[in-house]
């Protein structure tokens, strides 16, 4: 695969009762992944999706050490964020959207699975809030 270039936008799809980003762990079994492919002789991928209180979704794409990700999100919901997680972590996030926005661009320091867990922040999720 070549360079990785995942955009997101527009909403996403699950957020959890413990926040990665306040230093609490997710309950596996309440975060949803999802494989992310690209068309063949394409480098990147559009998901438009929504997410809704406690939902969690994990976007799971496999890339190489040393190649570049550039992920982003579009959303009004001012709680709605990202963190990206390497190959073989399921809590410490590489990157945390809510410190330091929605996009990260940047190599992969290896090689695997990497996930891109979408949720809300716990106070909008005690509102239900929707996220697209």
């Amino acid at each position: 695969m070549e360079a990785g270039f995942l955009n997101l936008r527009r909403a996403w799809l699950l957020a959890g009762a413990l926040l990665l980003a306040s230093g609490a762990s997710f309950a596996a079994d309440r975060i949803r992944t999802e494989s992310v492919h690209f068309k063949k002789g394409t480098s990147g991928a559009v998901i438009q999706s929504r997410i809704k209180g406690y939902e969690i979704v994990d976007y799971v794409l496999g890339a190489r050490a040393g190649q570049s990700m550039n992920v982003s999100m579009a959303t009004r919901n001012t709680s709605a964020y990202f963190n990206i997680l390497a190959p073989g972590e399921n809590e410490v996030a590489m990157f945390i959207g809510s410190d330091k926005g929605s996009q990260f661009e940047g190599a992969l320091p290896a090689t695997g699975n990497y996930k891109i867990r979408v949720y809300v922040m716990r106070s909008a999720a005690r509102r239900n809030e929707v996220a697209n």
